[in-house]
């Protein structure tokens, strides 16, 4: 494609000139005994111009045709991919749950044959309790939560909410029942109130505003422009990165699943702006079961149980206080970045 493209119109382009080059050569010159006034040149040279400038048109649409075909070819390969990962023959609707997770002697392994990327993890998770994984990059905290949201299916043992083995239930019903915020907060072109309502397709403009309270996101509302009716870009660039996670964080409270998953959903944002986040936080947090993955141990200093990940196992496990009087690896982390906040 690339190399048609960058022949076809240089090419005509080129046939072009030459083409009117050689009437004008011919007209002055009066080569071959042709003898022409120069309003006769100069019209027979718009002839050839309105002559040529449908043919380069027509090579330009060639160019778009073949690179339209280019993505359309790796559209439909895309849609015709099959999911590894599919609602079992006998899945059954998951009901409301409560919240209770438990992680079994879990192991997991990309191939089945590869190397162990989480061994023998076990984790139970009380209703309502907020649990902060920790670790260095590439331990498997991430893999937890996706074996969790069922992105991948366990090599060994078995995830279970509320006693259901997440592969015996269907993935719609699962996903229904937990809310979802990453690193990088998606904000659709459109206005504040829309990006609001995308949690809960249904909700009222009420229900959205209460939301926005609830995480103190209906003040910097108010003083934008046009208020909920404030038209933001694609990605939100017109707002702030304190903004943008305000709106999710009330996106995914009007949604109000039953188990919360936050994965590194603070860490584009400036100590300052942090503070002001964390009552919205606190306030999502209330009454979920909560998986928050931090490298900023300050978000997670209040979490009910924080596992220390490392090599793909829970190393250490216990709340902020237990874990610093213990002086392991948590105890070690905290230390380092304390000293980096003096420094």
């Amino acid at each position: 494609t690339v190399h048609i493209q960058t022949l076809m119109w240089p090419g005509i382009q080129t046939i072009s000139v030459m083409t009117i080059a050689f009437i004008y050569y011919v007209g002055v010159t009066g080569f071959g005994g042709v003898d022409v006034t120069t309003g006769v040149l100069i019209a027979f040279v718009g002839y050839a111009n309105n002559f040529w400038n449908p043919v380069i048109s027509i090579g330009n649409f060639y160019n778009q045709l073949i690179t339209c075909s280019a993505y359309l070819e790796r559209i439909f390969e895309t849609l015709d991919v099959k999911p590894e990962i599919t609602d079992a023959p006998d899945a059954v609707a998951l009901l409301p749950v409560e919240g209770r997770v438990d992680f079994n002697d879990v192991v997991f392994r990309y191939e089945e044959d590869g190397r162990n990327i989480l061994n023998l993890v076990d984790l139970h998770v009380k209703p309502g309790e907020t649990v902060a994984l920790v670790g260095p990059t590439g331990a498997g905290k991430t893999t937890i939560i996706n074996l969790l949201s069922r992105f991948y299916d366990v090599s060994e043992g078995s995830v279970a909410i509320d006693g259901h083995d997440v592969r015996s239930v269907t993935l719609d019903s699962l996903r229904r029942q937990m809310g979802v915020m990453l690193q990088d907060t998606f904000i659709f072109s459109g206005n504040v109130r829309e990006n609001i309502r995308y949690g809960k397709l249904d909700a009222t403009d009420e229900e959205i505003v209460a939301a926005a309270k609830a995480v103190h996101a209906h003040d910097f509302i108010m003083d934008l422009p046009d208020g909920y009716d404030t038209v933001v870009e694609e990605r939100g660039s017109t707002l702030s990165a304190g903004q943008r996670q305000l709106i999710a964080f009330a996106r995914v409270l009007l949604a109000d699943p039953r188990i919360l998953i936050l994965d590194e959903a603070t860490s584009n944002i400036d100590t300052r702006t942090e503070e002001a986040l964390q009552a919205g936080l606190n306030h999502l947090l209330k009454g979920r079961t909560s998986f928050i993955i931090a490298h900023r141990l300050s978000t997670i200093e209040n979490a009910d149980e924080i596992c220390f990940i490392d090599h793909g196992q829970i190393v250490e496990q216990g709340n902020h206080a237990e874990l610093l009087a213990r002086h392991g690896a948590y105890y070690r982390l905290y230390e380092s970045q304390y000293a980096m906040i003096k420094v």
